[in-house]
């Protein structure tokens, strides 16, 4: 069979059923073999980018790589974004992009770029296929790299003429990636070490104050099963409190009496007094970046377990006084082995306390606010009554992505999906197309502000195309929020390049989509509004008018 059709058979034995790309000249042997899948539906985005977008989507909510296509030059640069993102974030991802023949390779001829060049920096590997028979070893590679140590985007670059050869392959033979691949100088650490393992355990036993941070490696899967099924069941059994960074949120239950909320400089007053006083801080698949760090301020920081599959995390902003390297679903299961059952009464009834001061507070604020414009706050408010407990929420960036951090309020089942470590703009609609695509069951909502929506509307006639019933809400109040509060803040109010005048009207471009939708601007109007959103059986907007000198942090 040809090369092109090699490569579908491939990713039906990786188990992929969903590909979303934007096809091109020179991978169109590979897209005329995908017409006759039975297997695979693509789904046409409308931005290279957005493929890379929607395949993180998928994949952070199946805990499995997922697969973006482009073609060469333009298309497979447009990609870089996405495949940053992922990189970022630690999110298994294979970008398959098409090349022009190899023997134009480096001749600058029409649409070529290097493209593996250009992404090097933003992948855990990359491969240009040359040899058309090394190409079954080549997936079976990029999968096992992309989902194994700490999980990241792979890239596989495919010229033209390569696609078109043809190899002695039978897909029955194929070795997916669940049988390691013997790869020179990749072992990436599975089991945690006996000893720190043990040392973790006396850890624990020993404190009085232990605190638990997860990270997003929570959402790392094995066997079928999320690290945050693990964590949860650790912290129950030892009493221990949760705190998480921007990329743990929904690892925990927020109702949960063990929750004490987000750290970080947008984090919440209980989570960072309860980082600031605890005498045990384990560190569960978290990097705690410049946005979490500036939380722990006391000069003498905790005793600090740092759990992580890469050992380049661990100790590079903060020291681990016990480090341990491995799977973290793996170590987790370690640890549960001998863990003793234990009680922090005291520790817990302090930081209820504290919990109780910070929600009278909130509510003083809630008093106070403004009542002729939506109030982010009370708009959330309502929004967690009244979601299906396993929503799943992907959140933009900017003052949408925060208010969404500190005020969404996820059971048990739900899922929330941001860009964390890059802060990509016009990510949360195409991140939800993948997400829906996976579960199509569950309730899945894009939140944006009106700049970051008009990097990634034009994803609607994705939704709309292929059936994907995503609801999109737009924070709306006509200026790009976070870079407006930086300049009042940082630059004397010199609000420059800030305005989005000239916007259209938001609610008019979705009915162009051939999608219903409805602008709130009355708070008395906010319980009718989120019920006719979730009621809906097809895509729908609601455009929130929020005060354009609404702050982040409320």
């Amino acid at each position: 069979m040809t090369t092109a059709k090699a490569l579908v058979k491939c990713l039906e034995k990786e188990g992929i059923t969903t590909i979303f790309g934007y096809p091109g000249a020179m991978i169109c042997p590979f897209y005329d073999e995908l017409s006759r899948s039975n297997v695979i539906e693509h789904v046409l985005v409308r931005h290279e980018a957005n493929a890379g977008h929607a395949a993180s989507g998928l994949a952070r909510l199946t805990g499995k790589a997922a697969v973006c296509v482009a073609t060469s030059g333009p298309g497979a640069l447009n990609l870089i974004t996405a495949i940053a993102t992922a990189y970022m974030d630690s999110i298994p991802i294979v970008a398959i992009t098409g090349q022009v023949s190899s023997e134009q390779i480096g001749k600058d001829v029409f649409q070529e770029a290097d493209i593996m060049g250009a992404a090097e920096p933003f992948v855990k590997h990359s491969y240009l296929v040359k040899d058309a028979a090394q190409l079954p070893r080549i997936i079976a590679e990029a999968f096992y790299i992309a989902t194994t140590g700490r999980p990241g985007p792979v890239l596989i670059d495919i010229p033209v003429d390569v696609q078109f050869v043809e190899i002695d392959f039978n897909p029955e033979n194929y070795q997916d990636s669940n049988t390691p691949p013997d790869i020179r100088g990749y072992k990436p650490s599975v089991a945690g070490n006996k000893l720190q393992i043990k040392r973790v355990i006396e850890a624990i036993e020993q404190s009085r104050k232990p605190l638990i941070c997860a990270g997003g490696g929570m959402f790392a899967a094995k066997r079928g099963k999320f690290a945050f099924e693990a964590m949860r069941e650790m912290a129950q059994h030892a009493d221990i409190p949760v705190i998480h960074t921007m990329m743990g949120i929904s690892s925990f239950p927020t109702d949960h009496r063990l929750y004490c909320g987000m750290i970080g400089m947008h984090g919440k007053a209980t989570a960072n007094r309860a980082l600031n006083e605890c005498d045990l801080l384990i560190l569960l698949g978290a990097r705690v970046n410049d946005r979490a760090i500036p939380a722990l301020t006391k000069d003498t920081p905790p005793k600090i377990i740092h759990v992580d599959i890469d050992p380049a995390e661990i100790g590079k902003n903060l020291n681990a006084a016990i480090p341990v390297v491995g799977e973290i679903c793996m170590v987790l299961a370690q640890i549960l082995e001998t863990l003793p059952q234990k009680k922090h009464n005291e520790w817990n009834a302090y930081l209820n306390k504290i919990k109780s001061t910070v929600s009278g507070n909130e509510k003083t604020a809630e008093n106070n606010a403004r009542t002729d414009v939506i109030n982010p706050r009370e708009f959330y408010k309502t929004l967690n009554r009244l979601l299906p407990r396993d929503t799943v929420i992907t959140a933009d960036v900017g003052q949408n992505q925060i208010w969404t951090a500190n005020h969404l309020s996820l059971g048990e089942g739900g899922r929330f999906i941001t860009s964390g470590g890059m802060g990509t703009m016009g990510y949360s609609v195409p991140a939800a197309i993948g997400a829906k695509r996976s579960a199509p069951e569950r309730e899945v909502i894009a939140i944006c502000g009106d700049g970051s929506f008009q990097m990634q509307f034009m994803e609607l006639a994705t939704a709309v195309q292929h059936d994907i019933n995503i609801k999109v809400i737009i924070m709306k109040n006509d200026r790009l929020g976070m870079v407006r509060e930086v300049q009042k803040l940082r630059y004397d109010n010199n609000q420059t390049a800030v305005f989005l005048d000239g916007s259209p009207d938001f609610i008019k471009l979705a009915e162009a989509y051939g999608i219903q939708g409805e602008r709130l601007c009355e708070p008395s109007n906010i319980d009718k509004a989120l019920i006719t959103l979730l009621a809906s059986k097809q895509p729908y907007v609601l455009v929130v008018d929020v005060d354009a000198e609404e702050r982040s942090l409320l």
